[in-house]
């Protein structure tokens, strides 16, 4: 037996893919809804624990961010000791964590909370992928189920809101906390029972100094524009984060080409789908982060709608990004990626721009539309992102390439709230005014996002990404010598069933 093959463990229980993916679904749903759901509790927050705005950034930011740096070390973990194994590891301390989110005393405690389960939360979304590619096989198969789970992502963001306002309005902020326990409890059995365990045929080695540098590039990076315009962008602490920032990316580009088993292997990087796939990731998510930042102040705050009143307002945004994710999973099946990625960028930034001229008064029908508009183009981008990153790519290598993009999305969560955030608190006008910008900001990522998309899907970056593909296949490094072989879940067809 080669040191890089994988067997079928012993006599393999057949594996229910459709089951699988639902589990898999549900448990990366639930954290796709922890991005959300708790802005729209951000009000009911800020009065019951006194938090300022740097604050309620951090609430929201503590849990996106710690997601971000953590992705990929999970995703690594999981291919060493079992994706299964990791996977349940995952649901308990998500599930845990949500319990004593619930019960917070206070916004500091709230906020580690949230990081704690947002450890949690990183142990569900690349292995989930992982499981998904492991057992669905056939490409075509591959494809339609990384879509309908890339578009569970995005929608339940985008549902977060909504079911957030129907629980605030009928109870307090603790119960979009609270909502957690029942799913995780459900979502941990049923993955206990019927998902297949597997490993990688070659366990990644650890790459603790490129951990550090991830850490410290993407804290440095939100922490400085959330405390920005608190410090003064002048101020030493804020220049000091950034010049931090600069150094760990430097660090990146130096330590992590000469380590043997990178955890990033810039490589990736190389490929033009890749690339783009990522900074879409970044860009999009952003825009949505900081949309729905926006939106929970602008309709608690300023048109003093209570929860459950603006919670039903972005309703159209979640049927809208429903709809669409749903359409572009078939359209990425049957036509590819880029019509979904221009579409979806377009949509995104007119829903946005439709914003810019907002006052305290406008009308609300004019605001269902533009929530519909901006739902479309956020849910059609959502599933074609990962099929772009992992274009060209080698079959071992999509794992890691998919949690890169993962953390990209979560980064770019981060990045939403902490940009849109210091705009309308670091500006000295009033919030109408200062949004204004901020609107227009988010209108501009959906034009990057259409710009990308287009250019990440064309005949030279596709041909780019399949060179380096082959260039990553010839260069991959073998197993060592001895180096037992994990079992990996039974591939027949005559194993599966529908």
């Amino acid at each position: 037996m080669s040191p890089g093959s994988t067997v079928a463990s012993a006599a393999p229980r057949p594996v229910n893919r459709r089951l699988t993916l639902v589990i898999c679904c549900l448990s990366v749903g639930v954290t796709g809804i922890d991005l959300s759901i708790v802005n729209v509790a951000l009000p009911s927050i800020s009065r019951d624990l006194h938090a300022s705005v740097s604050s309620l950034q951090w609430a929201v930011d503590a849990y996106s961010l710690v997601m971000a740096c953590l992705l990929l070390f999970s995703g690594s973990m999981a291919d060493r000791f079992g994706r299964k194994r990791v996977f349940l590891l995952g649901l308990t301390l998500f599930t845990l964590s949500s319990l004593v989110c619930a019960i917070a005393p206070g916004i500091g405690w709230l906020i580690g909370f949230r990081a704690v389960q947002a450890v949690g939360g990183s142990m569900l979304n690349p292995v989930a992928m992982s499981i998904i590619v492991t057992v669905f096989t056939d490409r075509r198969e591959r494809a339609r189920a990384l879509g309908a789970w890339a578009s569970v992502i995005g929608v339940t963001i985008a549902t977060g809101p909504v079911l957030g306002g129907l629980l605030v309005g009928a109870s307090t902020w603790r119960a979009v906390f609270w909502v957690n326990l029942p799913i995780g409890i459900v979502a941990l059995l049923l993955a206990k029972k019927f998902i297949p365990e597997s490993r990688a045929a070659r366990a990644r080695a650890f790459d603790p100094p490129g951990q550090a540098l991830i850490i410290v590039l993407f804290a440095s990076i939100v922490a400085g524009t959330i405390e920005g315009p608190r410090l003064g962008w002048a101020a030493p602490w804020t220049l000091g984060l950034f010049a931090l920032a600069v150094l760990a990316l430097a660090g990146l580009l130096v330590v992590e080409p000469r380590r043997p088993e990178p955890l990033i292997d810039l490589r990736f990087f190389r490929s033009p789908p890749f690339s783009g796939a990522n900074t879409i990731s970044i860009v999009m998510t952003a825009g949505l982060s900081g949309f729905l930042f926006l939106n929970t102040l602008y309709l608690q705050d300023i048109r003093g709608l209570s929860p459950l009143h603006a919670g039903l307002m972005v309703v159209p945004l979640a049927l809208g990004q429903a709809v669409s994710a749903n359409l572009a999973g078939r359209l990425v099946a049957s036509r590819g990626t880029r019509l979904p990625l221009a579409v979806g960028g377009t949509l995104l930034a007119a829903g946005a721009l439709l914003f810019v001229p907002l006052t305290a008064s406008t009308d609300s029908v004019y605001l269902l539309v533009a929530y519909a508009v901006f739902g479309l183009g956020a849910g059609m981008i959502s599933p074609p992102i990962t099929s772009t990153a992992v274009s060209g790519l080698p079959p071992d290598q999509v794992g890691v390439a998919g949690a890169i993009a993962a953390s990209a999305r979560q980064f770019g969560a981060s990045t939403g709230v902490a940009v849109t955030g210091s705009i309308v608190t670091g500006t000295g006008a009033d919030f109408i005014d200062s949004s204004h910008i901020a609107w227009a900001l988010i209108g501009g990522c959906g034009v990057l996002v259409l710009v990308l998309g287009v250019l990440s899907t064309s005949r030279w970056a596709m041909a780019a990404a399949a060179r380096n593909g082959r260039l990553l296949a010839a260069t991959a490094t073998p197993g060592p010598p001895g180096h037992a072989v994990p079992h990996q879940v039974a591939s027949p067809r005559s194993a599966t069933k529908e």
